[in-house]
């Protein structure tokens, strides 16, 4: 029987990680073991970027609703009780929509959260 090796394999291997190097700076993009390791971190850090993008979305959201419900001379912790003492379940990603595209509505909103929270 003949000897089988892994050359394909890791070769394959090897050329996968490259090509995800690749644009990096310097040997980064060009020496296997440097490549690993940018790789690596790129990756992780390509992770966290993920979730870091939401927590971001959300806190822009935040601050479109808050300068909308200021603008109506209410605030956006008054706005969010209203809204769960009403029962009104909307998320912020549509209220912020609101606020910057649909002022009347928004407006509308915010009136029977304000009517709720009294």
């Amino acid at each position: 029987m003949a000897r089988t090796t892994c050359a394909v394999a890791s070769r394959k291997r090897r050329k996968r990680v490259l090509e995800q190097a690749k644009g990096f700076r310097g040997n980064r993009s060009k020496l296997i073991r440097m490549a690993y390791g940018a790789v690596d971190r790129a990756m992780k850090n390509a992770y966290i970027g993920r979730k870091e993008k939401k927590q971001q979305y959300r806190a822009l959201w935040t601050q479109r609703i808050n300068a909308a419900c200021r603008a109506l001379g209410s605030k956006y912790s008054w706005l969010i009780d209203g809204l769960n003492k009403a029962g009104i379940e909307i998320n912020r990603k549509l209220l912020a929509d609101m606020a910057v595209n649909d002022a009347p509505a928004f407006e509308q909103i915010v009136k029977q959260a304000m009517e709720a929270r009294a």
